[in-house]
């Protein structure tokens, strides 16, 4: 591809073709000598990887092109995505962070374990990086795995600003591998994302190209009869809902990419015959879910969100934004396809692992889009009169705002005798409680039954012929962090209105929220209860979270869990981490519409 005119001259700048390189900014070795670790950085597969105790990094804007039109990324040191950040478990690291934008930025380092002043969460952690200005980063690490780092600061990370955290363990690696690469999906849009987020806004489905078609309507009359088929209709429109609403972007507005690479780009990692490879796959985007496989070879999960898990071998993983997942492949053909489809059905990523540069293998056929069942609402739901609801009088505006907490998510269940329960959800699955803030305008659907599940793949995986890992499959070794059970319980829901594009925590969106508090070394079980038909990648800075299965059996630690639509799942927090922490919904969109909360330990 050659480059567009209005680029050949830009100051300082460098083309990044998207298409064909990748995204490593061509020809910009003299920068990042002077805005890289003291440590010589090498290369895999075209993104950089910094090692060592210091690192220097700067945020930029720089040309890219991904689609034959070019636009500005936000970059870190000239690269989308930014230097991999290579650490040992155990060191104290410095990193200095300049911005060199017009506006502020931050860095967030997702899943590290650190004080709260280094969380790098503008508002709340710290006031932000001005323009021209160095913040210095300064944290040890008390953790080994595969992370991932990302601005917290306007649509920052969705214009390109993100890369991969490794911490090496300070020992020997229990998981032993003789190769490995890192696999960083993400989406990219030409569009502004601020136009972006104005459109769904205005009209939630803006994006969506499943929807429910006349064909479709024939073809369930034929499976069910007219009745059948007109009763189905007529319950969606009721609900003003679609059961195509899997994603709010799609392929209309997203190029998917991975190692910021598009797929005729064919990102390529190289391997030997008889290699044991691991891949750390790390989910970087702003809005996707991915659905990942290797046709032709199984993949032995070893690690979820940087912790080692006991092996399962599948086919096939979903992760979503901010969810990383180490796998073992043992390759033995001359090439294969990473595929990463998006839950919607409408696009992919993709790359090759391969014994050399250049060769491809068979790129699978995009599986049919699924639509949600009742199987994704569960029972009955409190809907029907939605519309006709007094929004105004049911609207208490900000004393409503300001009473959420103390109306539900602040409840202290151990009042009811749920304190002792070794049970997560045993007595509490009985009995949905609903915020009264939730009966207002921006809910639009309330789950009475929910399902406890966590052996369910979700919505396009199910009965597909492959083995697809499932929440139900983790295990950390050496059970729980802390042995203690929970003091108290906190419920929260997951809500919002898809024709007002509104989420939120109880129906109230961070603007109007109060803080959820924790008493610092206080062990609390949390409860999630999805009142919304989107799966929602829920992100709690600070702490791990340790899931339990619906009889409170410890699972898997955790720092980012996907709750899929109408389920219910608890997990257990020690508050040992004192400070300001956000708690939210790692789509990006959802975030900045209002899904999320501040946490105060103390």
């Amino acid at each position: 591809m050659t480059q567009p005119k209005n680029t050949l001259n830009l100051p300082r700048r460098r083309f990044v073709q998207g298409l064909a390189a990748g995204g490593v900014v061509l020809g910009l070795a003299p920068m990042l000598a002077s805005a890289r670790s003291p440590v010589p950085a090498t290369v895999t597969g075209h993104v950089p990887t910094l090692t060592g105790t210091e690192f220097d990094l700067v945020i930029d804007e720089t040309p890219v092109n991904f689609t034959g039109k070019a636009r500005m990324a936000t970059t870190i040191n000239g690269s989308i995505p930014g230097p991999t950040l290579r650490m040992r478990e155990g060191d104290t690291v410095t990193i200095r962070v300049t911005n060199r934008l017009k506006e502020p930025t931050s860095i967030h380092w997702h899943g590290i374990i650190l004080p709260f002043e280094m969380d790098g969460v503008p508002g709340i952690s710290f006031a932000g990086i001005p323009p021209g200005e160095t913040f210095t980063y300064r944290y040890t690490l008390e953790q080994s795995g595969s992370y991932w780092y990302h601005s917290h600061s306007g649509m920052q990370e969705l214009t390109g600003m993100y890369g991969a955290l490794i911490v090496d363990p300070a020992d020997a690696d229990s998981i032993k591998a003789d190769r490995e690469h890192v696999v960083v999906l993400s989406d990219w849009t030409d569009e502004n994302p601020m136009r972006v987020f104005g459109k769904l806004k205005n009209q939630g489905d803006y994006y969506n190209f499943n929807q429910p078609t006349v064909a479709d309507f024939f073809q369930d009359m034929s499976q069910a009869g007219l009745g059948a088929a007109l009763e189905k209709r007529q319950m969606w429109n009721q609900m003003r809902m679609s059961p195509s609403d899997l994603a709010d972007l799609s392929a209309e507005t997203l190029t998917y990419l991975m190692n910021g690479t598009t797929p005729a780009g064919n990102w390529t990692g190289l391997f030997n015959p008889g290699e044991r490879v691991r891949l750390r796959f790390i989910n970087g985007a702003g809005n996707t879910f991915y659905d990942v496989r290797i046709p032709g070879l199984k993949l032995t999960v070893v690690q979820a969100d940087g912790l080692n898990v006991a092996p399962v071998e599948v086919d096939e993983f979903r992760f979503g934004p901010g969810e990383t997942y180490d796998v073992l492949v043992e390759p033995s053909a001359e090439a294969y396809t990473l595929f990463a489809q998006a839950m919607d059905r409408t696009g992919y990523a993709r790359g090759t692992l391969a014994t050399r540069k250049g060769l491809s293998a068979a790129v699978p056929p995009l599986d049919e889009p699924q639509s949600l069942t009742m199987t994704d609402m569960m029972g009955s739901m409190d809907h029907g009169t939605m519309s006709g609801m007094d929004h105004g009088a049911m609207n208490g505006t900000s004393n409503m705002h300001q009473g959420a907490m103390n109306g539900m998510a602040g409840m202290d269940h151990s009042a009811m005798g749920h304190g002792a329960m070794t049970g997560a959800l045993a007595a509490a699955s009985t009995e949905v409680r609903h915020a009264r803030t939730e009966y207002g305008p921006s809910v639009d659907m309330r789950v009475d039954m929910p399902r406890t599940n966590l052996d369910d793949p979700g919505v396009g995986l199910r009965n597909n012929g492959r083995r697809v890992l499932t929440l139900a499959d983790l295990r950390t070794p050496g059970g729980p962090m802390d042995p203690r059970p929970p003091e108290r319980e906190i419920e929260l829901h997951l809500t919002g209105n898809m024709e007002r594009y509104t989420w939120s925590f109880d129906g109230v969106e961070f603007g109007g929220s109060t803080p959820i508090h924790l008493n610092y070394g206080e062990r609390v079980r949390v409860i999630l209860h999805n009142d919304t038909m989107m799966t929602h990648p829920m992100h709690l800075h600070g702490m791990w979270s340790e899931l339990e299965s619906p009889d409170g059996e410890f699972l898997c630690r955790r720092h980012t869990i996907p709750v899929q639509p109408a389920q219910r799942i608890s997990f257990l927090v020690t508050a040992d981490a004192l400070g300001r922490w956000a708690w939210h919904c790692h789509l990006m969109f959802h975030m900045d519409a209002g899904m999320f909360r501040m946490v105060v330990v103390s």
